[in-house]
């Protein structure tokens, strides 16, 4: 590094300020290896923050969850891109199944996932049933970033007739007590607390939602729920992150733009329909001297109109606008929307011209990738193992259940992806199996099915076949 005139003659006279001077420099040049770390004209725009996770979300996220939520209410586009990951992820429901060596254990299991899960028994307002719970909550992941699910247990008159005793609670983040800092020795922050490992301990959430006007501010209270009597679903994009962040984030102006682009374009559309006869009168002829017809003036110029002018006045036409730039402009905004959700642009628009079986198989591959990373992510392993784990101690407190004392795991199976091509695609399973590369279990739920009810369902077809064999009369 060469040093200039002024940092030598600083260098003289006063060193010890020198120094920082010429290693401030030293550094600048390190740095502009990188152009991207550069200042100039090219990285004016570009803003550098060296918060954690939690610190860039904690103003940010709020205003961008009401945003999001506007533009799923307003924005087509945006209601579609959330509806296409949540039917993806989701579909019918992640169903859950039980492995246990007991035939009349995991019988008795399933029934119970059978009247418990798969009912509104399981939804605290008795709505939904776990598929309906994990639609909203995939859906609120999307839009808000982060859901909460609280375990509610309920006892005596409040059980009724549920067959096991706990339901779920589905909690909006904007629920949680920001305002709570400390909890005995342990740090809250955004209204987690958090224990001397760093871990969540306990959600302080707010008695009724800070937006619901049927309750009065006076009557809502703050409760401290312990972690373990919580789900708390969202994708984890940084270590050490705790909130989740709007999916729509990253195009949400994009979004706007498009809509705002669109509402321009029809304007424009209107303008150019705007065709209307114009009556000009001669300066000798009196106002409404053409007859009883009602005259329309300037003011009441409409497509099919047909108004007079006082003399004098002149109308000059504007030029219709060309749209033509409508329809590629548009492709290309969906194009960067569904990049940024993980999705294909076919899925978003809905367009599928110019598309083959090649091509939308290629673009299904990383969309495919993207809804078994969500699934495995959210749905089982945080939805999934939180219900499991909530199930199974049901099933140890309740006197009715203690007796299931075997050795049993809940399985979560995706639910099945629509097939591009079904006869090529079985076809290649099939081989794919013969060939040792994969089991028929694993492909079998692969295609959102549980092995075991197909065994059984095969057996009892091959055990109807040979009754009717039996029952039918010999042919002469």
């Amino acid at each position: 590094m060469r040093i200039g005139l002024i940092d030598r003659a600083v260098l003289v006279l006063a060193p010890e300020r020198a120094l920082p001077r010429i290693r401030a420099r030293k550094q600048a040049e390190v740095l502009m290896n990188y152009d991207g770390a550069s200042t100039g004209r090219r990285t004016s725009t570009l803003t550098a923050r060296g918060t954690d996770a939690d610190a860039a979300l904690r103003r940010a996220a709020p205003k961008l969850r009401m945003r999001a939520r506007d533009q799923v209410r307003n924005r087509a586009y945006a209601t579609r891109g959330v509806s296409v990951i949540t039917s993806h992820v989701v579909g019918s429901g992640v169903v859950a199944s039980v492995q246990c060596q007991d035939d009349a254990a995991k019988l008795a299991l399933q029934s119970l996932i059978k009247e418990h899960l798969q009912t509104t028994f399981i939804d605290a307002r008795g709505a939904l049933n776990l598929a309906g719970i994990q639609r909203v909550a995939m859906r609120t992941v999307v839009v808000d970033g982060e859901v909460f699910l609280r375990r509610r247990y309920r006892s005596g008159a409040y059980r009724r007739d549920l067959p096991l005793p706990f339901q779920i609670e589905m909690i909006e983040a904007d629920q949680l007590d920001t305002s709570a800092t400390t909890h005995k020795d342990n740090r809250v922050q955004d209204g987690i607390e958090y224990g001397p490992t760093g871990a969540a301990v306990a959600y302080h959430f707010l008695s009724e939602h800070p937006g619901s006007d049927a309750f009065p501010r006076s009557s809502r209270k703050t409760t401290r729920v312990p972690a373990q009597d919580v789900i708390h679903i969202r994708r984890i994009d940084r270590p050490g992150q705790m909130r989740g962040v709007s999916w729509l984030s990253p195009v949400m102006l994009d979004l706007q733009e498009l809509s705002d682009y669109h509402e321009a374009e029809g304007v424009k559309q209107k303008m150019a329909s705007l065709f209307a006869g114009v009556v000009e009168r001669e300066m000798t002829e009196e106002p409404g001297a053409s007859g009883e017809r009602e005259n329309k003036t300037i003011e009441d110029l409409a497509p099919g109109a047909v108004v007079e002018l006082e003399p004098g006045q002149k109308v000059q036409w504007t030029q219709n606008p060309d749209v033509r730039s409508l329809d590629p402009m548009t492709r290309i905004s969906l194009r960067r929307i569904a990049g940024g959700l993980g999705i294909t642009y076919e899925s978003l628009s809905g367009d599928l011209s110019g598309t083959n079986y090649s091509s939308i198989r290629a673009g299904r591959i990383e969309m495919d990738q993207n809804v078994d990373d969500w699934q495995q992510e959210l749905m089982i392993a945080q939805l999934g193992a939180g219900v499991a784990r909530w199930f199974k101690e049901a099933i140890d407190l309740d006197p009715r259940t203690a007796s299931v004392s075997l050795p049993w795991s809940m399985v979560w199976t995706p639910p099945a992806r629509a097939m591009i091509d079904p006869t090529k695609d079985i076809g290649a399973w099939i081989k794919e199996i013969d060939a040792g590369l994969n089991s028929r279990r694993r492909r079998i739920r692969q295609m959102g099915r549980d092995p075991d009810t197909i065994e059984n369902e095969r057996q009892e077809d091959r055990q109807a076949d040979r009754h009717l064999d039996a029952a039918e009369p010999p042919q002469e």
